[in-house]
């Protein structure tokens, strides 16, 4: 096996790890350091596993580049009307104010995987090195304490054997390991519990967004326009809205975001989008264009309680990994930049000091409290939780916070994990997803698709010859449970058509895994009930292949 040195590992090509690279390589060089900075990178290439709505704030670009001109970073539109819109299934209603911190004038539109190429092009010019196509799937230790990562073995079967082409992983020994992985990130998982970095914080609870990208004949909208949809499909137990997001050349970006602690084991995200398409302000948007584009991601809306602590004997947590996401604005590029620059900083510092212990790291976590990022997030630190009994009460409970800067009249409010908020088929007292929207779930591959035919938009690919990369856990229990109590949930909330519950000739009923479409989004490492599922990277280069997400 091969082993690699490096003083700082970076794991993850998103915003947050190539802000962390960036700002590394400019403050090293201002302390006359030479030091090694190594990215890996799961995806194909940088850009083609990111996903985000996007509407971003562009002043931290001035403080990860201050030499860049703002016009030199692509940018898509600069948001010229920004209207929330509440939708019944025939109408709307344009609210006359804003929702407060859902203000987007003065931020742009934007593709934030071309963002990330921009960036990693930037990262290299300062002596980053970038590897892509290279899945990471296991923490390296010595006494304890984080000492890199190894990269996937390859070249073996479903069932592990080796095959002729076996490639065993490369070990990569660092100084620092930086975890960017994004969302859910699966060796983030495994840090946070080693070193218990979530004690005493809130359960992180999770969004599922589909978002496609169309493009639309000209005058349907203009670019840098951005509405914001509440109500209809959800009802108002159910966390969510939709967004239309006008771009340059005639293109629109579009998508629904739902709260993955809905109660309904049948509800389904994307099917859920396809029946607020049909709404008249939705469709009028995207009459006489098509679909070019489609993808999924899950985004983390805990909030300041959910965010683990940041740091351990030389490891720390970036970007949506940490759960950096301000939550009602619903953003979290901007704070995943700045929580890898401060990362960077605190990097910086302990290698010039030649301590990368969790006493130095620390600085990093302090750092964070006194920047913009804890301005932004603690005075909506309960904002997320408040709305887990729904719209009316949620409402109530986001109008105390506004009254009392965050706190409410109930002081901290806990969260529960999303994969225990779905009822049993036997509880479920409202009508099931199905039935709700029946007539409405056939699809006429012209305003609305099915799962397989924007999976296929995603570009998605899997090497056949692999360990399947979605774990159930106890398949005996997951029968009894997952199966029988709950109908196979994992059929419904998968964006990508990964599941699939088939039925033997003698009655028996399994689930199958069609792990080729998966889009990494990680909604069944979160929603599956009794934590039925684990999902893990597969090979290093497999996935979708955004091109404008």
């Amino acid at each position: 096996m091969d082993t690699v040195s490096t003083d700082v590992l970076i794991i993850g090509g998103g915003p947050s790890g190539l802000a962390a690279a960036i700002h590394l390589a400019d403050t090293l060089k201002q302390k006359g350091l030479d030091r090694r900075i190594l990215l890996v990178e799961k995806g194909s290439s940088i850009g083609s596993h990111i996903l985000s709505g996007a509407v971003i704030k562009p002043t931290v670009f001035k403080e990860l580049l201050p030499g860049v001109d703002l016009s030199e970073i692509p940018l898509n539109a600069k948001v010229t009307k920004d209207k929330t819109v509440l939708l019944s299934e025939k109408g709307s209603l344009s609210l006359p104010f804003h929702v407060p911190y859902m203000n987007n004038m003065g931020n742009y539109t934007a593709s934030l995987g071309q963002l990330c190429r921009y960036l990693a092009v930037k990262a290299q010019e300062k002596g980053v090195e970038i590897y892509t196509g290279f899945a990471v799937d296991e923490i390296l230790y010595k006494d304890g304490k984080v000492i890199g990562a190894k990269t996937k073995d390859t070249g073996l079967d479903h069932h592990g054997n080796q095959l002729e082409n076996f490639q065993p992983g490369t070990r990569v020994e660092a100084k620092i390991t930086v975890f960017a992985e994004g969302t859910r990130g699966s060796l983030t998982k495994m840090l946070i519990k080693k070193f218990n970095l979530d004690e005493g914080r809130n359960e992180q609870v999770y969004s599922l967004g589909c978002k496609e990208i169309w493009s639309v004949p000209e005058g349907n909208i203009a670019p840098g326009e951005v509405y914001h949809t509440m109500g209809y499909p959800l009802n108002p137990d159910e966390f969510g809205g939709g967004f239309i997001y006008g771009l340059n050349d005639n293109k629109v970006a579009i998508g629904l975001v739902v709260g993955l602690d809905y109660k309904d084991p049948s509800f389904d995200t994307h099917d859920a989008m396809q029946i607020w398409k049909t709404t008249p302000f939705v469709s009028k948007f995207l009459k006489g264009g098509r679909m070019v584009e489609y993808g999924a991601k899950t985004l983390p809306e805990g909030g300041y309680y959910s965010v683990p602590k940041l740091y351990a004997d030389n490891a720390m947590i970036v970007g949506d990994s940490a759960g950096m996401l301000a939550m009602p604005a619903l953003k979290g590029v901007h704070l995943a930049i700045k929580s890898g620059m401060l990362a960077a900083q605190t990097a910086a510092s302990a290698l010039q000091n030649n301590d990368t212990s969790a006493k130095s790291l620390q600085q990093y976590e302090e750092l964070v409290n006194k920047s913009w990022i804890y301005q932004e997030l603690y005075p909506v630190r309960n904002f997320r939780q408040g709305f887990a009994k729904g719209l009316f009460l949620g409402g109530l409970h986001f109008a105390t916070q506004l009254i009392t800067g965050g706190a409410g009249f109930f002081g901290r409010l806990k969260s529960e994990a999303d994969s225990a908020t779905t009822q049993k088929l036997s509880e479920l007292k409202a009508k099931p997803f199905k039935e709700r929207f029946k007539g409405k779930l056939e699809f006429d591959k012209v305003l609305t698709f099915d799962k397989a035919f924007n999976v296929y938009h995603s570009g998605v690919h899997h090497d056949e010859q692999q360990v399947v990369h979605l774990h159930i856990n106890n398949p005996e229990q997951f029968d009894k449970v997952n199966i029988e109590q709950y109908g196979a949930a994992e059929q419904f909330f998968c964006s990508s058509e990964v599941y699939e519950l088939h039925t033997n000739k003698d009655g028996t009923k399994e689930l199958r895994i069609h792990a080729e479409n998966c889009m990494h989004c990680r909604t069944c490492d979160i929603k599956s009930p009794a934590d039925g599922i684990t999902w893990v990277v597969p090979n290093g280069g497999n996935g979708p292949e955004f091109q404008n997400m």
